[in-house]
């Protein structure tokens, strides 16, 4: 396959260094952008797109790795090739398990470095997925993501709204990863009165306070080396808040009243539908820890902004709750999945989950009407767009329809859009529109 301009991505921070592998994938018909340090890389590297990244692990400021980690969500499964030094082998290993593709040591033969860049662009493009978490792309790129970091240890940070499916996303994490048949505990740490919290995510010995009569072992014990799944994490006590650093930081805990150390192999995935960056300044959430744990931050949009998951996720609980009910239902008609592609869904996918658990249980005919789901509201006209709104619509399924048409190519959009290419992402990124080149 020839590279036929294929854009390939270099971080590197030594000019020279840089600068010669830049301009040998010039003469191999390749188009290099030059980035000299992870800051540069990670501002730039979703609008550029490269098909592929050489990225030097040693970097000043932000390393190879975290630019890795954090450019995840950006780009999907672009594979990365990491330039490494003998000392750094193990992290390059890491980092491959990960998803990195591959990496050479220093000093490399060129020509060895040009034959893998030429088989990774030979290779099909991204991975697709399943739909698993939904068939929007913003879903679709968070399951890539998701399988991407499955098997290292690196810790999780599902954020988003109360309903939009943290915890599905934190399982299907579990699901595919080499932990599968090892156990999954999710705790919702605000659904624990605070006096209980210590003991039931540590454990206590027997006589450690009144009511202790035997041993307890708690959550982060009986995850043993599976995945342990922290749910509004934001919401714990700051005194526990400690007690997880450290335990994050050491792996050890200990047993409320117990004196030995216990190890913990679990991994960790935590969820929050609070801004923790705004609760540190609060001081409700303590820095240390909101820097432990925003390693890998996955958001996850509402539901409102997914219109492509609206109907599909509709049918699957319809079925699931015609099965479990026995109600042999064949479907909605025209007017509720209207309605329903119309409803801002302030709950989320909770909310559209137990509105159909309600309609299959008192449905009257074979087909969900829009009165079977928002009873005393189907009759009611939906509140008129503004003209704004109406313009911002409009321009939003055009711009959507030329993206398919240039198959994302966000520069042969632009051009037929009559706007500049700071314009056109500037609008897509203003009107939530997501830009995934094919």
């Amino acid at each position: 396959m020839q590279p036929s301009n294929l854009p390939i991505g270099i971080v590197e921070d030594d000019a020279i260094i840089g600068g010669t592998l830049a301009h040998r994938l010039e003469i191999e018909g390749y188009r290099p952008i030059l980035w000299e340090s992870g800051e540069a890389a990670l501002e730039a590297i979703a609008v550029e797109r490269p098909r592929a990244v050489v990225c030097d692990i040693r970097l000043p400021g932000l390393s190879g790795e975290e630019l890795f980690l954090r450019s995840l969500p950006l780009i999907g499964r672009t594979p990365f090739v990491f330039v490494t030094a003998y000392g750094d082998i193990d992290q390059a290993v890491r980092l491959t398990k990960a998803g990195a593709v591959d990496y050479i040591t220093k000093p490399y033969v060129l020509g060895e470095l040009l034959a893998r860049l030429e088989r990774l662009v030979a290779s099909p493009g991204p991975e697709t997925v399943g739909g698993a978490l939904g068939h929007a792309p913003v879903m679709r790129r968070i399951e890539l993501l998701l399988a991407r970091v499955a098997d290292i240890d690196s810790i999780v940070l599902l954020t988003g709204e109360s309903g939009v499916g943290k915890e599905v996303a934190a399982r299907h994490l579990h699901r595919i990863s080499a932990r599968a048949q090892a156990p999954f505990f999710a705790v919702n740490c605000a659904a624990i009165p605070t006096e209980l919290i210590e003991s039931e995510l540590f454990g206590h010995e027997k006589g450690a306070f009144t009511g202790a009569a035997q041993r307890h072992a708690g959550y982060v014990e009986r995850a043993r080396d599976g995945v342990l799944f922290l749910d509004e994490v934001g919401e714990l006590p700051l005194a526990v808040q400690a007690k997880l650093l450290r335990l994050i930081q050491d792996r050890s805990y200990m047993r409320v009243g117990g004196e030995d150390a216990l190890h913990c192999k679990a991994r960790f995935v935590f969820a929050t539908n609070v801004d923790l960056a705004t609760a540190v300044e609060a001081g409700r959430f303590r820095r240390d820890l909101f820097y432990r744990i925003n390693v890998i931050d996955v958001a996850i949009p509402p539901l409102r902004d997914r219109g492509d998951d609206i109907l599909p996720l509709a049918r699957s609980f319809l079925r699931e709750f015609s099965d479990a009910f026995a109600r042999p239902l064949e479907g909605f008609d025209h007017g509720a999945e209207t309605l329903m592609q119309n409803h801002a869904w302030p709950g989320n996918v909770r909310e559209l989950r137990n509105r159909i658990e309600r309609a299959v249980a008192l449905a009257e005919g074979p087909h969900l009407v829009a009165a079977d789901l928002f009873p005393g509201e189907a009759a009611a006209p939906a509140n008129p767009l503004t003209l704004a709104e109406v313009r911002e619509t409009a321009e939003r399924r055009h711009i959507r329809d030329v993206l398919t048409g240039t198959r994302g190519d966000a520069v042969r959009a632009a051009a037929i859009l009559g706007i500049s290419r700071s314009t056109f992402f500037e609008k897509i990124r203003r009107l939530g529109i997501d830009h995934h080149p094919s």
